[in-house]
């Protein structure tokens, strides 16, 4: 059996009840989970002995610019010991989502960028705090709603 459809089958057995869909497309794996059992499951992923995603290697967000489902939070993982990478995604009904640092302490520089860049809140991060925009700001420039040329005057230019 191809690790892939081990990883599919382990999944659902393991989590019976919680909500994944399963797609591949250029034979790269994604699963749609649940935010409210995103920490769970990616607990799951890196403790399981056989599938081992001991790497987080990116967390960011996709803003769709509509009202129900706004923001997806995409995971991208990796298994050492299978060779494998796997991307989860979960969609948010706010702006509101489970912090995965616990599980792999390199999310965290991935979750603040994305608080930084989108404005999604990573509930019991360590330090949730903006990266590269002072705290005062008050806007997520990846926003679809931000514009292209920024807002004028809404940040202090560098004095020559």
């Amino acid at each position: 059996m191809e690790f892939k459809d081990y990883l599919i089958d382990r999944m659902n057995s393991a989590l019976t009840g919680k909500a994944i869909e399963v797609s591949e497309y250029k034979e790269e794996l994604s699963v749609v989970t649940d935010p409210s059992s995103i920490a769970e499951f990616c607990r799951f992923l890196k403790e399981d002995p056989e599938l081992q995603f001991t790497m987080c290697e990116d967390v960011t967000a996709i803003d769709w610019a509509v009202k129900k489902n706004r923001f997806t939070v995409v995971y991208h993982i990796y298994s050492f010991k299978n060779n494998f990478r796997l991307r989860i995604k979960t969609n948010l009904q706010g702006t509101e989502t489970e912090s995965v640092t616990p599980v792999w302490e390199s999310a965290n520089w991935y979750e603040r960028e994305t608080f930084d860049m989108y404005g999604i809140v990573f509930n019991n991060h360590p330090d949730l705090r903006r990266m590269y925009l002072p705290e005062e700001f008050e806007y997520h420039p990846l926003r679809k709603e931000f514009p292209v040329l920024g807002i004028p005057g809404s940040l202090p230019l560098p004095k020559k």
